[in-house]
């Protein structure tokens, strides 16, 4: 996973607990990744101010909802979103296109 934080990292950063963030990923309130045997957490889904982005829980229960685990959600958000752009669907998330990168969530659910 490109652009990954660690959970040491972004505990460190947020002054927030391990145990907080792993609660809040179990929730679906932030996405986090099997990397190597532990978690890591995409970059692009938090703001300047280190929130994450309103719209990443939805596409989280989204996709549990129709039995896409966050693991596959998180090479989904990777991939390239459009012919020769060099944009993943995560840009397009970043960028306010939620409903877009739902309906990519239910195509690959289907």
């Amino acid at each position: 996973m490109s652009d990954s934080l660690s959970t040491t990292w972004l505990g460190a950063r947020l002054g927030r607990d391990p145990q907080e963030l792993d609660a809040a990923r179990r929730a679906g309130r932030m996405l986090g990744v099997r990397v190597n045997g532990h978690y890591a957490f995409p970059a692009w889904q938090f703001g300047p101010d280190g929130d994450v982005l309103p719209a990443v829980p939805r596409i989280i229960a989204a996709a549990r909802a129709v039995g896409l685990g966050d693991d596959r959600l998180g090479r989904l958000l990777e991939t390239p979103s459009g012919l020769g752009s060099g944009r993943r669907l995560a840009d397009a998330l970043r960028d306010g296109h939620v409903d877009h990168v739902l309906s990519v969530v239910y195509a690959t659910a289907s």
